[in-house]
């Protein structure tokens, strides 16, 4: 097996207040040993990142491959080759980023596409991130994930083709579960509440019942698969808790004895605050939103006080943090913004950083990734700088090795090998 030795850097775990020097050393896809003083093997690789902090490879919780805003409205009609081929540079950019690990939630087509692409990377056909997939939402008719009222008229399409995973009632959601699962999901992702990006849901309402969403999340656990969902509004985070959700995605609206109860359940917050706080502090930026949907700009007019006030009590509470960026709602490779965002709204660089790293993985159900430590995945990256003091470093990742293999390299001298 080949082994590789990483010296001159500071080493953040994944777990500890800050960076320390050391030394690691990595042979096939583990990491062997790491710390100030190790051992190093004859014949090894060195690569020398002097004036870098190695880190975990970071994990994105929340991306959409399949979408590309720079395609514009008809990136929602392409073709399934179509969706799959333009991933090809995404995921490959999103690895570059340092994201060694995503979970996509749904994409946009008929076909499973997303789970293609997880099992060519996982079998070496593709480059890109390990990937973990919910392949579709399922959504109430006329909420969050059915597309057909906003689409099929600009596209003369069949709108059951739209409709995707649509389901109302509990047997059909049943049916529904069943059906994601059978295609391979391992997430299932639901709509708890409308959005801002669709025109015909309000982001403040939930568009489930308490009988829907248990039934739909007591299918999934039924059958060893844990769910999700997009929830903006506190209404829908609260039923979702209840329903035995894993992870809450966005939970912008949420009030403080919402988070308060995902914290006593144990419930994750992937908060995406990049993409919809951005939005939100440029509501009277007319250039901004020029060509955007004149819908979506008035919800964020009629919510954006609440989603800062939201975002700081998220900064206040203790509940568990896990990193997602929506990318595929803005471009993918911006996807390292949500770290500053974090900052900016009052998140420790350290609680940032292990929402992408240990925490994450923790979510994920990744025992063997997220740290840095003797017998882990050897997922490693590195960036020029000390993201605990400079958390826009994290935009400059300049090494990335997934289970052993180096992608990406810094320019010499800090990239060379002896």
């Amino acid at each position: 097996m080949a082994t590789t030795v990483i010296t001159g850097a500071t080493v953040w775990d994944g777990l500890s207040e800050s960076a320390v020097a050391g030394t690691i050393v990595v042979s096939g896809d583990r990491i062997v040993s790491c710390g100030p003083a190790v051992d190093l093997p004859d014949g090894a690789e060195v690569v020398d990142l002097s004036g870098h902090t190695v880190t975990p490879g970071f994990m994105d919780c929340h991306t959409h491959v399949t979408i590309n805003p720079d395609i514009g409205p008809s990136a929602l009609m392409r073709g399934s080759a179509q969706k799959a081929l333009g991933a090809l540079s995404v995921l490959k950019e999103l690895l570059g980023n340092g994201f060694t690990t995503i979970r996509d939630l749904c994409g946009t087509d008929v076909d499973p596409t997303t789970l293609y692409l997880r099992d060519a990377v996982a079998a070496g056909l593709i480059e890109g991130p390990r990937m973990l997939v919910a392949p579709h939402l399922i959504s109430a008719r006329g909420g969050h994930g059915d597309f057909s009222g906003a689409m099929a008229g600009e596209f003369q399409c069949d709108h059951r083709a739209l409709e995707l995973a649509a389901a109302d009632g509990p047997d059909e959601i049943r049916t529904r579960v069943r059906q994601q699962i059978r295609y391979g999901a391992d997430w299932i992702k639901f709509a708890a509440s409308g959005g801002f990006s669709t025109p015909s849901d309000d982001p403040a309402l939930p568009t489930y019942s308490q009988e829907e969403m248990n039934t739909l999340v007591a299918t999934a656990k039924d059958l060893g698969v844990p769910v999700t969902p997009h929830c903006v509004c506190d209404d829908g985070v609260k039923r979702a808790v209840r329903a035995g959700v894993r992870s809450i995605e966005h939970g912008n609206l949420a009030s403080a004895e919402a988070l308060t109860m995902m914290q006593d359940h144990g419930v994750f917050l992937v908060p995406t605050q990049y993409t919809m706080l951005d939005d939100a502090r440029r509501v009277d930026d007319d250039a901004y939103w020029k060509g955007q949907p004149v819908y979506k700009r008035r919800k964020y007019q009629r919510y954006a006080k609440d989603l800062l006030d939201s975002a700081e009590l998220v900064a206040d509470s203790a509940i568990k943090l896990a990193f997602g960026t929506d990318a595929g709602m803005f471009p993918h490779r911006d996807n390292w913004r949500e770290f500053p965002m974090l900052v900016a709204n009052g998140i420790s660089a350290h609680r940032a950083l292990t929402s992408a790293t240990s925490v994450a993985a923790e979510l994920l159900g990744l025992d063997d990734l997220g740290t840095i430590a003797p017998g882990k995945i050897a997922d490693l990256i590195a960036m020029p700088g000390d993201p605990f003091t400079d958390i826009a470093v994290t935009g400059q990742v300049d090494f990335v090795m997934k289970e052993g293999v180096i992608h990406q390299r810094p320019p010499s001298p800090a990239g060379s090998a002896g």
